[in-house]
């Protein structure tokens, strides 16, 4: 009957994992509200141009996708790392395009940034005074290799200057965040005879859109940073609520935008690899987020909505001849941990290494760091990244041995205590303090730490699930091969069955044999039938939790095991000195424990 029932628990895992994944392929995308038209930059929006316009005048649930003006002027700074497309029509960053990144496998072209759009990054956003935003037509003033300068001019009383520099790569670390930094200043200026009050203004952050298809928009959002902790809003907190969080009094109507108040130290818009951070000298006062409907992906039924957001300045009041200055820095370029960490205003934060309940329990703030700081260090050995893994998850091996190998043996020894253990629990099963002060004194006697056997599980969990944190933005693996997959960041697909499509994962599978052996050489201490059973599940469920994800963590855990089962086939082979002394042997009333046996075990 056990056999029957753990056969049955077996096919209904694997019925309910096919079921999920028939599901997400063929399931129709769902009902959404219809993002408005596309719209061109020379036909803006209608915006009210009140000065004190502080939250988003359109009702749509969606921003509009911009174009580009036909007369517009293009201007480009580039330092190998970054090409920086700069428009003349409202003064801003059109796009950025990521020489060292492709957009595809396979394809050189490069991966460009806010390619899509409601605003140019920085450009005044829709919240703002309309003369100032996408619409407005600045002048270029100036132009070199690496700065551009723009003016514009309101009804002859307030100049507004825009000033973009950019880092030349020849002098700086091509290891410091810097090659991915602009530098960016806004001067306003009164040039009436009448002061000019105060008002609110806002700089466009950006658009950030899925990477690919297969892209579910889980590290999608729009982030701000109050000097102390992070922020992050996602599409589904625009979304009307569903059925659970309409039962709990979740509003179901989709929301036009969602205001974050600050102080806002820096406000980012990203994806899964790729982010726009500005951190201006002074802080903001507030972030806007919105969705943006954009065109689906060629073979996809996924609907594709991006998000972007706004941060608002407040411009203080300008006296004639007056002058108020905006500025700050935009860093626009790959989520690499080790050039976040190096900016002042803890940038990182983007990386969301403790986004979930389970990697905060599991301290994967501190321990994805350190992770992705021994993954850069190995790979800078000149190691190719899929190596650099397999030497970092040895080199963490090694340094915790002396912990896995103290819990293998006290685990070792907890087996072979076993029947003593059983013949305790049998004499004192109606006095549960008597069972407690013998088993305590027969783990006393003998040195064997009921915890051991769990000590390696303590170790590992947490190791696994910051590596599982810190893949899940890590720019450095997306579209590095190792072995036979082509991408690090991705699960390494070799063939699909033809009809269902149903990917064949190796690397997964591999990770859940090596558990499954490892599982056989591993003492089990534990008598309890269930408990054990339970166990034997894990191999299965580890590899279900990983088998759609990157294959970078199931070679991290593949090349774990295999570590794991040589270190235990050489535990196995050592002899333990001490008997396994029966339990009437030890004194203290434990007489006659194990009736009928007068012979030491061996």
């Amino acid at each position: 009957m056990d056999k029957k029932n753990t056969l049955i628990g077996v096919l209904l895992l694997v019925a309910a994992f096919g079921c999920l994944f028939l599901i997400q392929r063929f399931s129709p995308p769902a009902p959404r509200a219809t993002p408005p038209a596309a719209q061109s930059a020379s036909q803006p929006a209608t915006v009210p141009a009140a000065a004190t316009a502080a939250t988003p005048a359109s009702t749509s649930t969606f921003a509009t996708v911009a174009k580009d003006n036909d007369a517009v002027t293009i201007t480009r700074l580039s330092n190998g790392y970054i090409e920086v497309r700069l428009t003349d029509f409202g003064g801003a960053i059109n796009d950025v395009a990521f020489a060292k990144y492709p957009a595809e496998l396979g394809n050189p072209a490069p991966f460009v940034f806010n390619r899509l759009h409601a605003d140019p990054i920085l450009a005044f956003s829709e919240e703002s005074p309309v003369e100032l935003g996408r619409s407005a037509r600045y002048q270029r003033v100036s132009a070199s290799d690496s700065e551009v300068v723009y003016r514009l001019v309101l009804d002859g009383a307030l100049e507004v200057t825009r000033r973009y520099s950019l880092a030349s790569s020849l002098r700086e670390d091509p290891k410091s965040p810097s090659v991915y930094v602009i530098h960016h200043e806004t001067t306003f200026r009164n040039l009436g005879g009448t002061a000019r009050p105060a008002q609110p203004v806002f700089f466009a952050l950006g658009t950030a859109s899925l990477i690919d298809q297969n892209d579910y928009g889980q590290y999608l959002n729009v982030a701000t940073y109050n000097g102390s902790s992070a922020d992050f809003s996602a599409t589904g907190d625009l979304e009307g609520a569903g059925f659970i969080k309409r039962m709990f009094g979740g509003d179901p109507n989709p929301k036009p935008f969602l205001k974050k108040e600050g102080p806002v130290v820096w406000g980012s818009v990203k994806n899964q690899f790729f982010a726009s951070i500005f951190t201006a000298d002074k802080p903001g006062s507030a972030v806007i987020v919105r969705r943006i409907g954009l065109p689906p992906f060629p073979r996809s039924q996924q609907a594709n909505i991006g998000l972007t957001g706004s941060e608002r300045f407040e411009m203080p009041a300008l006296a004639p001849g007056a002058t108020a200055t905006i500025n700050g820095s935009l860093y626009i370029g790959p989520k690499e941990y080790p050039r976040l960490a190096s900016l002042s205003h803890n940038e990182d934060e983007v990386m969301q290494f403790s986004r979930y309940l389970f990697s905060r329990v599991f301290l994967s703030g501190y321990v994805a760091p350190f992770m992705n700081t021994l993954m850069n260090w190995t790979h800078h050995w000149g190691l190719s990244w899929g190596l650099a893994i397999v030497v970092m998850t040895l080199i963490i091996k090694t340094v915790s041995l002396p912990f896995t190998l103290a819990a293998s043996r006290s685990a070792k020894r907890m087996q072979k205590f076993q029947p003593e253990i059983q013949a305790i629990r049998e004499k004192y099963k109606d006095n549960p303090q008597k069972l407690n002060e013998a088993t305590l004194k027969l783990f006393k006697e003998h040195k064997i730490n009921p915890m051991g056997g769990c000590l390696p599980m303590l170790i590992t969990m947490p190791l696994f699930i910051g590596f599982f944190s810190m893949l899940q933005s890590s720019a450095e693996l997306r579209f590095q091969s190792f072995l036979w997959a082509p991408d690090l960041s991705a699960p390494d697909t070799v063939w699909r069955i033809p009809g269902l499509g149903f990917p064949l994962n190796i690397m997964p599978l591999l990770m859940g044999a090596t558990m499954i052996f490892q599982m056989r050489l591993t003492p089990q201490p534990t008598v309890d039938n269930a408990q054990a059973k339970m166990m034997k599940f894990m191999p299965v469920l580890f590899t279900l939790f990983c088998y759609s994800f990157s294959c970078a963590l199931a070679l991290y855990s593949t090349v774990n095991g295999l570590f794991t089962i040589g270190q235990q086939l050489v535990i196995n082979r050592m002899k333990d000195d001490e008997p396994a002394t029966p339990a009437g042997a030890s004194s203290g009333g434990m007489k006659n424990v194990t009736p009928g046996k007068k012979k030491g075990r061996n």
